[in-house]
């Protein structure tokens, strides 16, 4: 009768991980709740009241957070490692000084104006130095009791002929629309250092998922006036987004990359899916750490993150804007778009080409850029801002700081290919729709 009872009690324990734990997770990153008259995810809610509640306070834990980013590389000595770790050192302490004028709001006054530092600064920096660490609390919750394990059994039949990445890449994708990038990326770097996801698997869910939320996708559809539009837009986009990912992952550089894996998800036929996604999870979950352990283990991570990804943020970020605005740069990287909306014989046809290269260095530029052009260049530059993914200000400088072996000569070279590919896909689509 003990035996029995203790076997109970075992199974009784093991469900609630794989659920509740699971449930829990999924609560804080994929359900919308409603406080105080605003509609957003538990965890966006959580950071929202945590700004609001240390008021200026968030700047100087940013900067704080900043300074720290450009310190840990000397003291680990990870800048000695490589020449990329060297160049990004110096990125790091320039982030700092960014940071710096951004705080006092001092230096030259070009630096200053809305969307140069305080639109780095406030709008960037200070909302993922609280979402990374803050997150990676409840990552816990997430992926380390089964679900994981689950979901890839579910739905490894569409994600690996279609992405060639495992089922479990689903979470990924979905928590960078409901969450965002940085949230995505948490994610698959987890992932990837634990052995589930080969070198190849977590470059094509970082350039192919992790784009911006969905909350951020409606300030690109209000400055482009598209919001009368905004089911359309939202589905459109992604489905366009994840069809240039299935196009890209069967090219180079995606297509060449290592695709050894410590861990794969057992194969199992139609027939038995469910009970073996529910067997899975439940083994993963019996194995699983003790839930405080698998916090502080996250939280780790998390802050490692937000160190390295913040003062990249600040200085790749502002290099970036001010070639975009100060330089022909990126008017120059438009002409090699420029015959695809020719091509197609829309009207304002270079402005978009030229927003659209602008998109390297801030995903927001082709919206600001291309707002006053008629509805078709709106909806294509719109569509644009979000499924190319990369940008200098961000994404990049966050991927940069995983260890998924993605270079920046890589990452432009998938930036070129996913902003091609939009505009081939959106200017039809949006000539479809709107002539």
């Amino acid at each position: 009768m003990n035996q029995l009872i203790k076997s109970n009690l075992s199974q009784f324990f093991i469900w609630s991980r794989l659920f509740g734990l699971s449930g829990i997770g999924i609560f804080i990153f994929f359900i919308p709740i409603t406080v105080a008259g605003k509609q957003s995810i538990p965890l966006d809610q959580i950071v929202g009241w945590l700004k609001a509640t240390l008021g200026t306070g968030t700047a100087w834990y940013a900067m704080i957070m900043i300074l720290a980013g450009a310190i840990y590389p000397i003291i680990s000595n990870e800048w000695r490692s490589s020449l990329t770790n060297k160049i990004f050192l110096l990125l790091k302490w320039l982030g700092v000084v960014a940071a710096a004028l951004a705080i006092t709001k001092s230096g030259p006054t070009f630096l200053q104006t809305p969307d140069m530092l305080p639109f780095l600064f406030n709008k960037l920096v200070i909302s993922v130095g609280l979402i990374v660490p803050i997150g990676s609390v409840f990552l816990a919750f997430l992926i380390s009791y089964g679900l994981l394990e689950s979901i890839g059994i579910l739905l490894q039949k569409i994600m690996q002929p279609i992405w060639r990445t495992p089922g479990r890449s689903a979470i990924d994708a979905v928590a960078s629309f409901v969450g965002s990038y940085s949230i995505g990326l948490l994610i698959t770097n987890r992932v990837y250092l634990s052995g589930h996801y080969s070198a190849r698997e977590a470059a094509i869910i970082a350039t192919g998922f992790s784009t911006v939320s969905a909350t951020f996708m409606i300030i690109v559809a209000k400055t482009l006036n598209l919001m009368e539009f905004w089911n359309l837009y939202f589905w459109i986009t992604l489905l366009i987004t994840f069809i240039i990912t299935a196009i890209t992952v069967r090219i180079p550089p995606l297509s060449t990359m290592n695709n050894d894996a410590k861990f794969r998800e057992p194969n199992c036929n139609s027939g038995n899916r469910l009970s073996k996604a529910i067997e899975s999870g439940m083994e993963v979950a019996e194995k699983a750490q003790p839930l405080g352990k698998s916090i502080l283990v996250n939280f780790k991570d998390g802050l490692l993150m937000t160190i390295s990804i913040l003062p990249s943020i600040m200085s790749v970020g502002l290099i970036g804007l001010l070639l975009a605005k100060y330089t022909p740069l990126f008017n120059w990287i438009g002409y090699f778009f420029y015959p695809i909306p020719w091509a197609f014989g829309i009207d304002n046809a270079m402005e978009l080409s030229k927003a659209s290269a602008s998109g390297l260095a801030e995903m927001f530029l082709p919206a600001l850029l291309m707002k006053d052009a008629d509805i078709i260049a709106r909806f294509s530059a719109g569509v644009v801002a979000i499924s190319s993914i990369l940008f200098f200000s961000a994404s990049i400088p966050c991927i940069l700081s995983t260890k998924i072996p993605l270079n920046v000569p890589k990452l432009v070279i998938i930036w070129f290919i996913r902003t091609a590919l939009s505009l081939v896909l959106a200017i039809p689509t949006a000539l479809f729709l709107f002539n």
